[in-house]
Protein backbone atom coordinates (compact mmCIF):
# COMPACT_ATOMS: atom_id res chain seq x y z
CA UNK A 1 0.00 0.00 0.00
CA UNK A 2 0.95 3.50 -0.17
CA UNK A 3 1.55 5.72 2.36
CA UNK A 4 -0.79 9.25 1.99
CA UNK A 5 2.09 10.85 3.55
CA UNK A 6 4.14 9.41 1.02
CA UNK A 7 5.62 12.70 -1.11
CA UNK A 8 6.69 10.70 -3.86
CA UNK A 9 4.93 11.80 -7.55
CA UNK A 10 3.58 8.07 -7.65
CA UNK A 11 2.17 8.64 -4.04
CA UNK A 12 0.34 11.97 -5.18
CA UNK A 13 -1.13 10.68 -8.06
CA UNK A 14 -2.36 7.67 -6.66
CA UNK A 15 -4.61 9.70 -3.56
CA UNK A 16 -5.70 12.21 -5.80
CA UNK A 17 -6.31 10.04 -9.24
CA UNK A 18 -10.26 8.87 -9.68
CA UNK A 19 -9.12 5.04 -8.86
CA UNK A 20 -12.95 3.79 -9.42
CA UNK A 21 -12.67 5.90 -13.09
CA UNK A 22 -9.10 3.91 -13.70
CA UNK A 23 -10.65 0.81 -13.23
CA UNK A 24 -13.55 1.56 -15.46
CA UNK A 25 -10.78 2.52 -18.06
CA UNK A 26 -8.68 -0.91 -17.18
CA UNK A 27 -12.61 -3.31 -17.82
CA UNK A 28 -13.31 -1.54 -20.52
CA UNK A 29 -9.41 -2.60 -21.95
CA UNK A 30 -10.03 -6.24 -20.65
CA UNK A 31 -13.23 -6.72 -22.21
CA UNK A 32 -11.87 -5.65 -25.35
CA UNK A 33 -8.91 -8.35 -25.12
CA UNK A 34 -11.83 -10.91 -24.62
CA UNK A 35 -13.82 -9.86 -27.49
CA UNK A 36 -11.18 -9.10 -29.99
CA UNK A 37 -10.29 -13.17 -29.23
CA UNK A 38 -14.23 -13.38 -30.23
CA UNK A 39 -14.50 -11.49 -33.30
CA UNK A 40 -11.12 -10.93 -35.50
CA UNK A 41 -9.99 -14.66 -36.23
CA UNK A 42 -12.63 -14.92 -38.80
CA UNK A 43 -11.79 -11.55 -40.19
CA UNK A 44 -8.19 -12.58 -40.02
CA UNK A 45 -8.97 -15.69 -41.70
CA UNK A 46 -10.91 -14.29 -44.94
CA UNK A 47 -7.55 -11.72 -45.32
CA UNK A 48 -5.55 -14.89 -45.68
CA UNK A 49 -3.66 -13.61 -42.05
CA UNK A 50 -2.89 -15.77 -39.19
CA UNK A 51 -6.35 -17.05 -36.94
CA UNK A 52 -4.53 -14.81 -34.08
CA UNK A 53 -3.43 -12.03 -36.31
CA UNK A 54 -5.26 -9.07 -35.26
CA UNK A 55 -5.80 -10.43 -31.55
CA UNK A 56 -2.17 -9.91 -31.50
CA UNK A 57 -1.61 -7.06 -32.47
CA UNK A 58 -4.50 -5.55 -30.60
CA UNK A 59 -2.88 -6.70 -27.33
CA UNK A 60 0.80 -5.32 -28.33
CA UNK A 61 -1.56 -1.61 -29.14
CA UNK A 62 -2.54 -1.83 -25.64
CA UNK A 63 0.87 -1.47 -24.13
CA UNK A 64 1.10 1.78 -25.06
CA UNK A 65 -2.35 2.72 -24.95
CA UNK A 66 -2.01 1.55 -21.11
CA UNK A 67 1.35 3.16 -21.06
CA UNK A 68 -0.08 6.77 -22.40
CA UNK A 69 -2.93 6.59 -20.62
CA UNK A 70 -0.94 6.21 -17.22
CA UNK A 71 1.22 8.60 -17.95
CA UNK A 72 -0.83 11.56 -19.49
CA UNK A 73 -2.49 11.23 -16.12
CA UNK A 74 0.38 12.39 -13.98
CA UNK A 75 0.14 15.86 -15.70
CA UNK A 76 -0.80 19.00 -14.22
CA UNK A 77 -3.74 20.98 -16.61
CA UNK A 78 -0.77 23.31 -17.18
CA UNK A 79 1.50 21.09 -18.67
CA UNK A 80 -1.62 19.57 -20.44
CA UNK A 81 -2.74 22.40 -22.59
CA UNK A 82 0.86 22.93 -23.63
CA UNK A 83 1.26 19.34 -24.56
CA UNK A 84 -2.40 19.77 -26.43
CA UNK A 85 -0.99 22.63 -28.37
CA UNK A 86 1.83 20.73 -29.83
CA UNK A 87 -0.45 17.42 -30.41
CA UNK A 88 -3.18 19.68 -31.88
CA UNK A 89 -0.49 21.35 -34.65
CA UNK A 90 0.90 18.20 -35.57
CA UNK A 91 -2.58 16.30 -36.44
CA UNK A 92 -4.06 20.06 -37.59
CA UNK A 93 -0.92 19.21 -39.84
CA UNK A 94 -1.08 15.73 -40.68
CA UNK A 95 -5.13 15.85 -41.05
CA UNK A 96 -4.33 18.58 -43.71
CA UNK A 97 -1.66 16.68 -45.82
CA UNK A 98 -3.96 13.39 -45.71
CA UNK A 99 -6.35 14.22 -48.88
CA UNK A 100 -3.25 14.71 -51.03
CA UNK A 101 -1.12 12.11 -49.48
CA UNK A 102 -3.08 9.60 -47.40
CA UNK A 103 -4.79 6.16 -49.12
CA UNK A 104 -7.78 6.35 -50.89
CA UNK A 105 -10.36 3.62 -48.65
CA UNK A 106 -13.88 3.53 -49.49
CA UNK A 107 -14.16 6.78 -50.86
CA UNK A 108 -12.08 8.79 -48.52
CA UNK A 109 -8.44 9.59 -47.42
CA UNK A 110 -7.96 9.80 -44.08
CA UNK A 111 -4.88 7.37 -43.01
CA UNK A 112 -1.28 8.38 -43.48
CA UNK A 113 1.67 5.87 -43.83
CA UNK A 114 4.20 7.09 -41.61
CA UNK A 115 7.30 4.81 -40.54
CA UNK A 116 5.57 2.00 -41.58
CA UNK A 117 2.31 2.47 -39.67
CA UNK A 118 -1.38 3.61 -40.92
CA UNK A 119 -2.39 6.38 -38.33
CA UNK A 120 -5.42 8.49 -38.83
CA UNK A 121 -4.58 11.86 -37.67
CA UNK A 122 -8.17 13.15 -37.34
CA UNK A 123 -7.91 10.69 -34.04
CA UNK A 124 -5.25 12.54 -32.01
CA UNK A 125 -6.55 16.19 -33.39
CA UNK A 126 -9.86 15.17 -31.30
CA UNK A 127 -9.13 15.64 -28.05
CA UNK A 128 -6.81 18.12 -28.48
CA UNK A 129 -9.44 20.03 -30.08
CA UNK A 130 -11.45 19.49 -27.10
CA UNK A 131 -8.99 20.81 -24.86
CA UNK A 132 -8.02 24.19 -27.06
CA UNK A 133 -11.94 25.57 -26.98
CA UNK A 134 -11.96 24.12 -23.30
CA UNK A 135 -8.95 26.82 -22.63
CA UNK A 136 -10.81 29.36 -25.12
CA UNK A 137 -14.13 29.35 -23.90
CA UNK A 138 -12.76 29.45 -20.08
CA UNK A 139 -10.89 32.64 -20.38
CA UNK A 140 -14.38 33.74 -22.69
CA UNK A 141 -15.78 33.09 -18.98
CA UNK A 142 -13.04 34.89 -17.10
CA UNK A 143 -12.80 37.82 -19.09
CA UNK A 144 -15.64 38.17 -21.41
CA UNK A 145 -13.70 40.94 -23.28
CA UNK A 146 -11.73 39.09 -25.06
CA UNK A 147 -12.41 37.46 -28.59
CA UNK A 148 -12.07 33.97 -27.00
CA UNK A 149 -15.61 32.31 -28.71
CA UNK A 150 -14.87 33.87 -32.18
CA UNK A 151 -11.41 32.27 -31.94
CA UNK A 152 -13.16 28.96 -30.82
CA UNK A 153 -15.59 29.49 -33.81
CA UNK A 154 -12.84 30.06 -35.97
CA UNK A 155 -10.78 27.06 -34.63
CA UNK A 156 -14.17 24.64 -35.11
CA UNK A 157 -14.49 26.01 -39.11
CA UNK A 158 -10.38 25.28 -39.66
CA UNK A 159 -11.37 21.96 -38.44
CA UNK A 160 -14.46 21.06 -39.81
CA UNK A 161 -12.87 21.78 -43.41
CA UNK A 162 -10.33 19.97 -43.13
CA UNK A 163 -12.39 17.07 -41.80
CA UNK A 164 -14.76 17.62 -44.88
CA UNK A 165 -12.31 17.47 -47.15
CA UNK A 166 -11.22 13.72 -46.74
CA UNK A 167 -14.68 13.36 -46.27
CA UNK A 168 -14.80 11.89 -42.78
CA UNK A 169 -18.72 12.83 -41.99
CA UNK A 170 -18.63 11.32 -39.06
CA UNK A 171 -15.76 12.84 -37.05
CA UNK A 172 -16.74 15.96 -38.15
CA UNK A 173 -20.52 15.19 -36.82
CA UNK A 174 -18.61 14.72 -32.96
CA UNK A 175 -16.06 17.42 -32.85
CA UNK A 176 -19.59 19.70 -33.89
CA UNK A 177 -21.10 18.39 -30.93
CA UNK A 178 -19.08 18.30 -28.76
CA UNK A 179 -17.60 21.79 -29.37
CA UNK A 180 -21.31 23.01 -29.21
CA UNK A 181 -21.79 21.25 -25.48
CA UNK A 182 -19.18 23.17 -24.84
CA UNK A 183 -20.41 26.07 -26.22
CA UNK A 184 -24.04 26.21 -24.63
CA UNK A 185 -21.66 25.13 -21.10
CA UNK A 186 -19.91 28.68 -21.40
CA UNK A 187 -23.77 30.53 -21.55
CA UNK A 188 -24.77 30.10 -25.34
CA UNK A 189 -27.50 32.32 -26.36
CA UNK A 190 -30.65 31.30 -27.77
CA UNK A 191 -30.12 32.93 -31.46
CA UNK A 192 -26.50 30.68 -31.46
CA UNK A 193 -29.25 27.72 -30.99
CA UNK A 194 -31.09 28.06 -33.94
CA UNK A 195 -27.92 29.45 -36.07
CA UNK A 196 -26.20 26.53 -35.40
CA UNK A 197 -29.11 24.52 -36.02
CA UNK A 198 -29.62 25.94 -39.20
CA UNK A 199 -26.19 25.77 -40.45
CA UNK A 200 -26.19 21.40 -39.12
CA UNK A 201 -28.97 21.04 -41.30
CA UNK A 202 -27.58 22.95 -44.68
CA UNK A 203 -24.30 20.88 -44.20
CA UNK A 204 -26.56 17.49 -43.99
CA UNK A 205 -28.66 18.83 -46.69
CA UNK A 206 -25.72 19.56 -48.91
CA UNK A 207 -23.72 16.28 -48.30
CA UNK A 208 -26.96 14.68 -48.85
CA UNK A 209 -26.94 16.21 -52.62
CA UNK A 210 -23.34 16.40 -53.56
CA UNK A 211 -21.74 13.03 -51.25
CA UNK A 212 -23.20 9.87 -53.16
CA UNK A 213 -21.96 7.53 -50.26
CA UNK A 214 -23.74 9.60 -47.47
CA UNK A 215 -27.19 9.74 -49.92
CA UNK A 216 -26.62 6.51 -50.09
CA UNK A 217 -26.21 5.46 -46.08
CA UNK A 218 -29.15 7.29 -45.61
CA UNK A 219 -31.51 6.18 -48.05
CA UNK A 220 -30.53 2.88 -46.87
CA UNK A 221 -31.43 3.69 -43.44
CA UNK A 222 -34.71 5.26 -43.71
CA UNK A 223 -35.93 3.26 -46.88
CA UNK A 224 -34.10 -0.82 -46.27
CA UNK A 225 -35.18 -1.69 -49.60
CA UNK A 226 -33.78 0.77 -51.46
CA UNK A 227 -30.25 -0.80 -51.13
CA UNK A 228 -28.21 -3.75 -49.29
CA UNK A 229 -29.20 -3.41 -45.70
CA UNK A 230 -27.29 -7.37 -45.38
CA UNK A 231 -24.24 -5.86 -42.80
CA UNK A 232 -27.06 -4.05 -40.46
CA UNK A 233 -29.42 -6.32 -40.46
CA UNK A 234 -26.92 -9.26 -39.51
CA UNK A 235 -25.71 -7.08 -36.39
CA UNK A 236 -29.43 -6.34 -35.96
CA UNK A 237 -30.25 -9.77 -35.84
CA UNK A 238 -27.22 -10.96 -33.42
CA UNK A 239 -29.25 -8.96 -30.86
CA UNK A 240 -31.82 -11.53 -31.04
CA UNK A 241 -29.81 -14.73 -31.72
CA UNK A 242 -27.58 -14.01 -28.09
CA UNK A 243 -30.75 -13.66 -26.27
CA UNK A 244 -30.05 -12.62 -22.53
CA UNK A 245 -26.98 -14.55 -21.64
CA UNK A 246 -25.61 -15.46 -25.36
CA UNK A 247 -24.64 -18.50 -27.46
CA UNK A 248 -21.64 -18.94 -25.65
CA UNK A 249 -17.94 -17.91 -26.46
CA UNK A 250 -16.71 -18.60 -30.07
CA UNK A 251 -20.45 -19.96 -30.87
CA UNK A 252 -21.45 -17.02 -32.57
CA UNK A 253 -22.15 -16.32 -36.59
CA UNK A 254 -22.07 -12.65 -37.54
CA UNK A 255 -18.27 -12.57 -36.95
CA UNK A 256 -17.98 -14.98 -40.00
CA UNK A 257 -20.26 -12.91 -42.03
CA UNK A 258 -19.47 -9.36 -41.28
CA UNK A 259 -16.30 -8.09 -42.58
CA UNK A 260 -15.67 -5.03 -39.79
CA UNK A 261 -17.21 -7.48 -36.98
CA UNK A 262 -13.66 -6.41 -35.00
CA UNK A 263 -14.03 -2.45 -35.97
CA UNK A 264 -17.46 -1.05 -36.32
CA UNK A 265 -19.44 -4.06 -35.21
CA UNK A 266 -17.81 -5.82 -32.20
CA UNK A 267 -20.86 -5.02 -30.05
CA UNK A 268 -23.21 -7.06 -32.20
CA UNK A 269 -20.34 -9.82 -31.89
CA UNK A 270 -20.62 -9.37 -27.91
CA UNK A 271 -24.51 -9.51 -27.83
CA UNK A 272 -24.86 -13.07 -30.11
CA UNK A 273 -21.50 -14.58 -27.97
CA UNK A 274 -22.15 -12.92 -24.50
CA UNK A 275 -26.01 -11.97 -24.60
CA UNK A 276 -27.87 -8.89 -23.44
CA UNK A 277 -26.25 -9.13 -19.92
CA UNK A 278 -22.61 -8.43 -20.85
CA UNK A 279 -23.70 -5.28 -23.55
CA UNK A 280 -25.46 -4.20 -20.33
CA UNK A 281 -22.72 -4.29 -18.63
CA UNK A 282 -20.47 -2.40 -20.99
CA UNK A 283 -23.45 0.62 -21.52
CA UNK A 284 -22.93 0.91 -17.83
CA UNK A 285 -19.50 0.79 -17.58
CA UNK A 286 -19.45 3.77 -20.62
CA UNK A 287 -22.38 5.51 -18.68
CA UNK A 288 -20.27 5.26 -15.05
CA UNK A 289 -16.59 6.74 -16.52
CA UNK A 290 -19.22 9.93 -18.24
CA UNK A 291 -21.53 10.45 -15.89
CA UNK A 292 -18.21 10.60 -13.01
CA UNK A 293 -16.11 12.38 -14.88
CA UNK A 294 -18.94 15.02 -15.09
CA UNK A 295 -19.89 15.18 -12.08
CA UNK A 296 -16.49 15.86 -11.26
CA UNK A 297 -15.83 18.48 -13.72
CA UNK A 298 -18.99 20.25 -12.73
CA UNK A 299 -17.64 20.94 -8.92
CA UNK A 300 -14.18 22.16 -10.24
CA UNK A 301 -14.01 26.16 -9.54
CA UNK A 302 -11.65 26.52 -12.58
CA UNK A 303 -13.26 27.12 -15.67
CA UNK A 304 -10.53 25.27 -17.79
CA UNK A 305 -10.60 22.03 -15.95
CA UNK A 306 -14.38 22.23 -15.75
CA UNK A 307 -15.09 22.90 -19.47
CA UNK A 308 -11.86 20.14 -20.77
CA UNK A 309 -13.19 17.61 -18.36
CA UNK A 310 -17.00 17.88 -19.91
CA UNK A 311 -16.04 18.05 -22.83
CA UNK A 312 -13.69 14.92 -23.13
CA UNK A 313 -16.21 12.97 -21.20
CA UNK A 314 -19.08 14.30 -23.55
CA UNK A 315 -16.59 13.06 -26.36
CA UNK A 316 -16.32 10.05 -25.04
CA UNK A 317 -20.16 9.35 -24.35
CA UNK A 318 -21.27 10.69 -28.04
CA UNK A 319 -18.20 8.14 -29.53
CA UNK A 320 -19.46 5.38 -27.68
CA UNK A 321 -22.87 6.35 -28.22
CA UNK A 322 -22.82 6.55 -31.78
CA UNK A 323 -21.31 3.44 -32.27
CA UNK A 324 -23.95 1.31 -29.94
CA UNK A 325 -26.65 3.31 -31.97
CA UNK A 326 -25.01 2.17 -35.25
CA UNK A 327 -24.63 -1.79 -34.31
CA UNK A 328 -28.81 -1.14 -32.68
CA UNK A 329 -29.47 0.52 -36.33
CA UNK A 330 -30.80 3.75 -34.56
CA UNK A 331 -28.27 6.00 -36.50
CA UNK A 332 -26.97 5.47 -40.02
CA UNK A 333 -23.89 4.03 -40.20
CA UNK A 334 -21.02 6.07 -39.36
CA UNK A 335 -17.62 4.26 -39.26
CA UNK A 336 -16.91 4.88 -35.63
CA UNK A 337 -15.14 2.78 -33.45
CA UNK A 338 -15.89 1.21 -29.69
CA UNK A 339 -13.29 3.09 -27.09
CA UNK A 340 -11.06 0.32 -26.17
CA UNK A 341 -13.07 -2.29 -26.98
CA UNK A 342 -12.41 -1.97 -31.15
CA UNK A 343 -9.48 -3.00 -32.82
CA UNK A 344 -8.05 -0.34 -34.14
CA UNK A 345 -4.23 1.36 -33.35
CA UNK A 346 -5.06 5.21 -33.85
CA UNK A 347 -8.64 5.33 -31.95
CA UNK A 348 -7.09 3.14 -29.47
CA UNK A 349 -3.78 4.97 -28.80
CA UNK A 350 -5.88 8.87 -29.29
CA UNK A 351 -8.30 7.39 -26.77
CA UNK A 352 -6.08 6.74 -24.26
CA UNK A 353 -4.30 10.09 -24.68
CA UNK A 354 -7.72 11.59 -24.13
CA UNK A 355 -9.17 9.57 -21.43
CA UNK A 356 -5.41 10.20 -19.89
CA UNK A 357 -5.81 13.80 -19.70
CA UNK A 358 -9.71 13.36 -18.10
CA UNK A 359 -8.24 11.33 -14.82
CA UNK A 360 -5.56 14.03 -14.74
CA UNK A 361 -8.09 16.66 -14.85
CA UNK A 362 -10.21 14.97 -12.56
CA UNK A 363 -7.72 14.60 -9.64
CA UNK A 364 -8.39 15.93 -6.73
CA UNK A 365 -6.23 19.18 -6.80
CA UNK A 366 -5.30 21.62 -3.98
CA UNK A 367 -6.47 24.91 -3.91
CA UNK A 368 -2.57 26.33 -4.37
CA UNK A 369 -2.53 24.04 -7.25
CA UNK A 370 -5.80 25.59 -8.60
CA UNK A 371 -4.28 29.09 -8.28
CA UNK A 372 -1.20 28.38 -10.05
CA UNK A 373 -3.40 27.45 -12.88
CA UNK A 374 -5.57 30.35 -12.90
CA UNK A 375 -2.22 32.57 -12.62
CA UNK A 376 -0.96 30.41 -15.64
CA UNK A 377 -4.13 31.62 -17.74
CA UNK A 378 -3.86 35.36 -16.22
CA UNK A 379 -0.02 35.23 -17.69
CA UNK A 380 -1.31 33.75 -20.68
CA UNK A 381 -3.94 36.53 -21.17
CA UNK A 382 -1.33 39.27 -20.45
CA UNK A 383 1.18 37.77 -23.25
CA UNK A 384 -2.01 38.02 -25.82
CA UNK A 385 -2.51 41.39 -24.75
Amino acid sequence: MVSRAERTPFGEWWWTVDRLMLAAFGALMLAGIVLSLAASPPVAARLGLDPFYFVNRHMLLLIPAAAVLLAVSFLTPRQIRRLAVFVFVVSLVMVALTPVFGAEIKGARRWLMLLGFSIQPSEFLKPTFVILVAWLFGESARRPEMPANTLALALLMLVVTLLLLQPDFGQTMLIALVWSALFFMAGMRLVWVFGLAGIAGLGLMSAYSTVPHVARRIKRFLDPSSGDTFNIDIATESFVRGGWFGRGPGEGTVKRLLPESHTDFVFAVAAEEFGTVLCLVLVALFAFIVIRALTRAMHNEDPFTRFAGAGLAILFGLQSAINLAVNLHLIPAKGMTLPFISYGGSSLIAMAYGMGMLLALTREQPRAAMLASRGDFASAGSAAR
